[in-house]
């Protein structure tokens, strides 16, 4: 196992009942489920089934606002790196691919993270839903307006952690049309 969250988008939410029609792969991310993949389901954020494991382990959200808040961070991270390519780089790839994989919704899947850190992954994912994400968010939002600048050079310091995930059309797990 390789102990990833992966990132999807869809135009429903998945239910007991079943998964949504077209899944589009947005990214994943070793280890850990980055700053920046919270921020994209911090809006209108939900516990769902899991599309892949069978606890309801999975987080949707609005994918419209959960984009603009990422997007939004990741100028005000910019206005400190603007002779880091690297950096530039990495926000052109990722705005791309999140217009082009644009729908309804983001679903995060995080059963593979939260098996390595919890005998109980459905409450570890309920408290991320309930306070890693709002609290991701919460500092996010204060960054953008101007009143964070401690957690902002954190972020500027460690961007390829918070932002540089696998964007692509296929991951690991990926759902056939």
């Amino acid at each position: 196992m390789a102990n990833r969250s992966y990132l999807y988008s869809a135009d429903s939410m998945p239910s007991e009942a079943e998964i949504p029609r077209r899944i589009r792969c947005i990214s994943e991310h070793n280890r850990d489920v980055p700053l920046a993949h919270k921020l994209l389901v911090g809006r209108g954020t939900t516990v769902v089934p899991s599309m892949i494991w069978n606890p309801p382990i999975g987080i949707a959200a609005d994918y419209a606002d959960g984009a603009a808040l990422l997007l939004d961070l990741l100028r005000v991270v910019g206005e400190g790196l603007e002779a880091d390519t690297e950096f530039a780089e990495c926000v052109t790839r990722t705005t791309a691919h999140l217009e082009k994989q644009r729908a309804e919704y983001f679903i995060l899947e995080t059963g593979e993270v939260v098996a390595m850190t919890s005998d109980d992954p459905a409450a570890s994912v309920r408290s991320m839903a309930a306070e890693d994400i709002p609290g991701a968010v919460a500092s996010a939002e204060a960054a953008i307006a101007g009143r964070n600048g401690d957690w902002l050079a954190s972020v500027r310091a460690d961007w390829q952690r918070h932002f540089a995930s696998f964007y692509a059309d296929a991951l690991y797990f990926s759902f056939p049309d």
